[in-house]
């Protein structure tokens, strides 16, 4: 993915406070949908704590075991 323009990233960082009022006012808003109170809740929780880790396993839950059978060189198709 392309990185954003600074400027660009600046501009939209410059609209958090207002994000995050907006994001909180449809959470708690009891006449709001509950699917938009869920996301709204989902945003906050991820931009306050982070995203949770997945893990990912296998079947059965065992680690996922990857084999190299053949590695191409720079000039190989």
């Amino acid at each position: 993915m392309a990185k954003a323009p600074i400027d660009l990233r600046s501009l939209a960082r410059g609209h958090t406070v207002m994000c995050i009022k907006v994001l909180a006012g449809i959470a708690s808003q009891k006449a709001s949908p509950k699917n938009a109170r869920v996301a709204a809740c989902a945003a906050l929780l991820d931009r306050g704590w982070g995203k949770p880790h997945q893990t990912v396993g296998g079947e059965d839950g065992k680690d996922i075991r990857i084999t190299i059978r053949k590695m191409l060189g720079k000039d190989d198709d």
